[in-house]
């Protein structure tokens, strides 16, 4: 079967699932879009990599990377294999200097190290065509998101970061590092770097 490959183009809350967030993927050079839901813990786990943070301890995906590294054992790509019942199915696909293997891997698990590794996704046609969702193009050439797809709600709490002072988000930003919280800090980092550029 032909690969797919895809990005990751948005981190967001899940807007079919409370305590969920969805991690939607993109069809490199196409207008399809892969919505997948996953878990809290997952989603801050990808939310670090992608935005480079670095944690005072390393995280579970950052152990698994480590311990890769020091057997000398490469991540090549991620697959997402297969979809059944609403579950995505993925695999690792890895070699040593002896051996090509792969490894069965929650989706989300293979997200967070995909994007530690820089390896690149990939899926399968008949998942893309029964759980992806197309994009519009509109005259003005951006992409126009379908009313299907997992957008970011307009939450009361950016309206409140809004209203902060710089001092009183950065007070903030401290609080919710110590926490480990990285998702929130992505967005009280957002709205820092948005009124610097002003």
């Amino acid at each position: 079967m032909k690969k797919i490959e895809l990005e990751i183009v948005a981190l967001s809350h899940s807007i079919t699932q409370t305590h969920s967030y969805a991690v939607v993927l993109g069809e490199i050079n196409g207008l399809r879009r892969l919505p997948i839901v996953i878990g809290g813990f997952e989603a801050q786990a990808i939310a670090v990599a992608l935005e480079k943070m670095n944690p005072s301890r390393p995280l579970t995906h950052d152990l698994m990377k480590n311990f890769m590294n020091a057997f000398g054992i490469e991540l090549h790509e991620i697959i997402i294999c297969d979809l059944q019942e609403g579950i995505f199915y993925s695999k690792l696909v890895c070699s040593s200097e002896n051996d090509t293997v792969e490894i069965d891997s929650r989706t989300s698990d293979a997200l967070a190290l995909a994007v530690r590794f820089g390896c690149p996704i990939y899926t399968y046609e008949n998942i893309l065509g029964s759980a992806g969702i197309l994009m519009e193009d509109n005259p003005t050439g951006k992409k126009k998101k379908s009313k299907e797809e997992p957008v970011e709600k307009e939450t009361a709490e950016k309206s409140d970061l809004r209203s902060m002072t710089i001092e009183e988000l950065n007070s903030l930003l401290n609080e919710v590092l110590e926490k480990e919280d990285y998702i929130r800090a992505i967005a009280i980092r957002d709205e820092i770097n948005n009124r610097k550029k002003k």
